[in-house]
């Protein structure tokens, strides 16, 4: 049997013994060889995945939140291996974009059984990603949001942080887009993304898609209570309209500048802060397990759902 690896962010589960039983067994009734690998303090998931594709791996499952399916799409980038989502984190904006199941014991249903999916990777200063990067307000938020406070309360987590940080000023970003000359402008925050969702599920990039071959830039200007119900009106019923407060670009290339350093992130994860990004897509980079078109539950589900595979909330 050819091995199916699975990356686990053990610090997600919390019933780590009945996780890995259930994904044992799943590969088995699959007719695969199980291989699992879980990350540590002092493992990155990008070497697990890529000790996993040594191993002979015909498909790696990212059981965790959107950093792990980063690092992991980061080394199967252009391999042909598949990848699937099991997601344990907070936002799971990777695996909301591509219509997965929340319910970890349908997650591997759909990945022994789905139906594999070409679509692009974003890199942010040549690191991969697969759903947002961004300068700014956005990872303000998400550096300003407590662990502990995401375990209990999931996105809404972010969504707390991000109204205590509301009053914030603005700063001068430069965007070039596919090389043309900079524009300036005086925003909170300037995303690009590959994929187009804001942590709870909501669109702030409806246009964005996956396999489409282009970015999508968003430029946050909102600065008062009124511009800041703009954006909210705009967010909540996906309008694609662009405004003052938040207008949006399509390119293949971003660079983003600053007069400053400022904070950034990638796909939820902190880097350090800086005075630029540049931004580029891989069209058509990373094959992904997604569920059988038409909507119908995979083989398999069933069987594991008795099989008592633990779901997260």
């Amino acid at each position: 049997m050819r091995p199916a690896a699975f990356v686990i962010n053990r610090s997600l589960q919390r019933d780590l013994t009945a996780f890995r039983r259930g994904c044992h067994e799943a590969a088995q009734r699959a007719g695969w060889e199980p291989l699992l690998l879980e990350t540590t303090g002092a493992d990155s998931s990008v070497g697990l995945a890529r000790d996993a594709l040594a191993a002979g791996a015909g498909l790696v499952f990212a059981a965790g939140g959107d950093g792990t399916v980063r690092a992991c799409a980061q080394a199967l980038a252009g391999t042909g291996v598949p990848l699937a989502i099991v997601p344990l984190g907070t936002a799971n904006l990777a695996a909301r974009a591509l219509a997965l199941p929340a319910r970890p014991q349908a997650a591997l249903a759909t990945g022994f059984r789905g139906f594999d999916r070409r679509i692009d990777l974003a890199a942010a200063d040549g690191t991969p990603f697969v759903a947002m990067a961004g300068m700014g307000l956005d990872a303000e938020v998400v550096g300003g949001t407590p662990r502990l406070l995401k375990r209990r309360l999931g996105w809404a987590a972010y969504a707390m942080s991000g109204v205590s940080r509301l009053a914030g000023r603005p700063r001068e970003f430069t965007v070039s887009l596919d090389g043309r000359p900079a524009f300036t402008v005086l925003a909170r925050s300037v995303v690009v993304g590959n994929a187009g969702l804001l942590p709870g599920g909501f669109r702030l990039l409806p246009g964005a898609r996956l396999d489409d071959g282009v970015l999508d830039v968003g430029v946050l200007a909102a600065s008062s209570a009124r511009d800041w119900a703009v954006v909210a009106r705009a967010v909540l019923t996906a309008s694609g309209h662009d405004t003052r407060q938040l207008e949006r670009h399509r390119a293949r290339t971003v660079e983003i500048g600053a007069g400053a350093d400022l904070p950034r992130e990638i796909d939820g994860e902190i880097v350090s802060p800086g005075r630029g990004l540049t931004i580029t897509v891989q069209p058509g980079a990373l094959v992904v397990r997604v569920p059988q078109p038409g909507g119908v539950r995979p083989r398999g589900w069933a069987v594991l759902h008795r099989a008592g595979v633990p779901a997260r909330s």
